[in-house]
């Protein structure tokens, strides 16, 4: 019988806070499996040489990153590319797009999503003068909500937010705006040419907030994520090539092994029937 992959988290401090990844084969977190058979080796090194862990998965690179992101400060008020985008001036990685899991938030506390700019011209002008309170939309947001964040679409968690991100592995970040904030007396790089070549005009990203975890599960081209809430006891069929496992809330056991808020963990290809047990709500991701 296959093993349950556990990783050692890797924790970035970060000016507005901290993110710890907790799923990850990018270079610069490239997560070492915590115990069992398998402890010590890499996730990139297992996508590798051990590609029967991922059922019939294929490419080059482990395509998911999972974080828990604690933003005490707000964040920048950012946009990733897509695909063919990153692919054509990021050499050749792949573009960006996420998904938030709201797991805390402080009352009548706001996300950046998506912006007001009718034209890309209008968007151009925006930015350029500074014309934040016009240009980027706010809307409200609470625990247990999700919000799709599309490639092309301008975002910023504020402070006081605790989410869980499952996105594409890259790690590719076009800053707008940093509120002049500095590391060791320079401001942050901006990115303003490419965030505007990237921005989707006009915006819709207001549809891409659920205020209720979708019945039938959240689907997207890059991933597929259902959510669990267990009482006392559930079993699940591994069906897919693999799936991850976030506990968002409470804590328990997987077939005799303890898991808390914040974990993630990858069950693997052909692993059979796995039950876990406790109060504890978690998301299963997949392919």
């Amino acid at each position: 019988m296959k093993e349950l992959l556990f990783f050692e988290p890797l924790c970035k401090e970060r000016i507005w806070g901290s993110e710890t990844w907790t799923i990850s084969a990018l270079p610069e977190g490239d997560l070492k499996v915590s115990e069992g058979s398998l402890a010590g080796e890499t996730l990139s090194g297992l996508w590798k040489d051990h590609r029967e862990l991922f059922g019939r998965e294929k490419g080059e690179l482990f395509p998911l990153l999972v974080k828990v992101i604690d933003a005490k400060a707000d964040l920048s008020i950012q946009v990733h590319p897509d695909d063919p985008y990153a692919k054509a001036h990021e050499n050749g990685a792949c573009g960006k797009a996420e998904c938030w899991y709201i797991m805390d938030v402080t009352e009548g506390n706001t996300l950046v999503l998506g912006h007001l700019a009718k034209t890309r011209e209008q968007a151009r002008e925006m930015v350029q003068n500074g014309r934040w309170n016009e240009f980027i939309r706010q809307v409200p947001v609470e625990a247990g909500e999700l919000v799709q964040i599309d490639p092309g679409t301008i975002h910023a968690i504020h402070g006081g937010t605790k989410i869980t991100e499952i996105q594409q592995s890259s790690d590719i970040t076009y800053r707008l705006y940093d509120y002049d904030r500095t590391v060791n007396g320079k401001k942050r790089e901006l990115h303003i040419e490419k965030s505007l070549d990237v921005i989707r005009v006009p915006d819709r990203s207001e549809e891409k907030v659920y205020h209720s975890f979708p019945e039938n599960g959240h689907q997207t081209a890059f991933y597929q994520i259902a959510r669990y809430v267990i009482e006392k006891e559930q079993s699940f069929d591994q069906d897919k090539d693999f799936q991850i496992i976030s506990v968002v809330n409470g804590e328990g056991l997987i077939d005799g092994h303890r898991i808390r808020r914040g974990d993630s963990l990858i069950v693997p290809y052909a692993y059979g029937t796995y039950t876990i047990t406790g109060q504890t709500e978690i998301l299963i991701t997949s392919l």
